[in-house]
């Protein structure tokens, strides 16, 4: 059998995907994987050494330019029609549409889509024309798209319900709930919570969808009462609509209220120095950075919002926040300020939240199943 997986991001098939593209290959499947950016050597060394054989293609991954992502379906037509997959699966917005269309063009027998967040082109309110704009074509092309899948696969209820709700679930696509992206528990293996001053740390791209300017603004105010407490913010501009500046991070950094960490390769050590994790995003599908705190064993603040209100039970190992509400988010964080002690009992409980529930191989195995790959 032989699968392709297509992505919006090189770096993501190794820190998302790799332990998919792990039991895809111990389930016998002939792996192909393809993403723009894997011209880049070490990238593609690093999936060869896994075993995965790596196509770089010309796919923006943000934007809506209609010449550029035609050229992007044809370039993953030729492809499939070289490589002849029996199985296609894509994920993140243009992977699942343009992926899925060209699948199907190709004559590719079996067609899934993983649906990993709605991002920009679902918020609630569009704000200007450009936005609601944005908003109508995506979703137009994912109803023209999934009605030519087979299965699609959603990380939370909410997102599910919500394709449901505007008919882009229609035709002959059956769709399935999994936990997320899933969590090596290995890999991320549980460490002490460092004793002393108190470590908020956030990792994300840099959105405003993401709530980095709620924890910029919460982590200002806590920083006043509380002088000692560390407020850490790893990731890195994205260049799209919602980006947060260049400028405005400056200012952060700069004001003493964000220890910026930049884009960190492994977040590991990161996570490890840090007492609490922080998320105040708007909307996920199952947030992974979440998940690899909790099976570090770290307490959790994130949004009573899709994806993330999956993560947290609120009280037992975080807290939930309104989307949005500054004064919720600094409210929660304080509570560890106040009571340390909370950060180890609430991380105990995160940890076993993620062995139960998030065991990565547990949802892999799910998602085998799904596409009919291992009974």
């Amino acid at each position: 059998m032989k699968l392709l997986l297509v992505g919006g991001f090189a770096e993501s098939l190794l820190n998302f995907r790799g332990a998919l593209i792990d039991d895809l290959l111990r389930a016998g499947v002939e792996v192909h994987v393809a993403a723009p950016g894997l011209a880049d050597e070490a990238l593609s060394q690093a999936l060869r050494g896994r075993g995965a054989i790596p196509h770089d293609i010309p796919l923006r991954r943000t934007g809506m330019n209609p010449v550029a992502d035609l050229g992007a379906v044809i370039g993953l037509w030729r492809l499939m029609l070289h490589l002849r997959p029996d199985v296609f699966l894509g994920y993140t917005i243009k992977p699942v549409i343009y992926g899925v269309l060209a699948a199907w063009l190709a004559g590719v027998k079996r067609r899934y889509a993983l649906i990993t967040g709605l991002g920009y082109a679902f918020q609630d309110q569009p704000v200007g024309v450009k936005a609601r704009l944005v908003s109508g074509l995506a979703r137009g092309l994912y109803r023209v798209a999934l009605r030519v899948a087979h299965r699609v696969f959603f990380q939370n209820p909410d997102d599910q319900a919500l394709f449901r709700t505007l008919g882009l679930l229609r035709g002959r696509a059956e769709s399935v709930v999994v936990n997320g992206s899933g969590v090596d528990v290995r890999h991320f293996a549980q460490t002490q919570v460092p004793e002393g001053r108190v470590v908020f740390l956030m990792i994300a791209r840099l959105l405003g969808a993401k709530g980095v300017r709620e924890y910029a603004l919460a982590s200002s105010r806590l920083q006043r009462e509380f002088p000692s407490a560390v407020f850490r913010l790893a990731g890195w501009v994205d260049g799209g609509p919602d980006s947060i500046r260049a400028d405005e991070l400056a200012v952060w950094v700069e004001q003493g209220h964000i220890d910026y960490l930049g884009k960190l390769a492994d977040v590991r050590p990161a996570l490890q120095q840090c007492s609490v994790y922080v998320l105040p995003s708007y909307r996920e599908g199952t947030p992974r950075t979440v998940l690899e705190a909790m099976a570090a064993g770290r307490a959790v603040v994130t949004t009573d919002a899709p994806g993330c209100r999956e993560t947290v039970v609120d009280g037992v190992n975080g807290y939930l926040v309104s989307v949005r509400s500054i004064d919720e988010l600094a409210g929660a964080m304080r509570r560890f300020l106040v009571e340390p002690s909370l950060a180890l009992e609430m991380g105990e409980r995160s940890r076993r939240m993620a062995e139960d529930r998030y065991d990565v191989q547990r949802v892999n195995a799910e998602m085998l199943r799904g596409m009919e790959i291992m009974a």
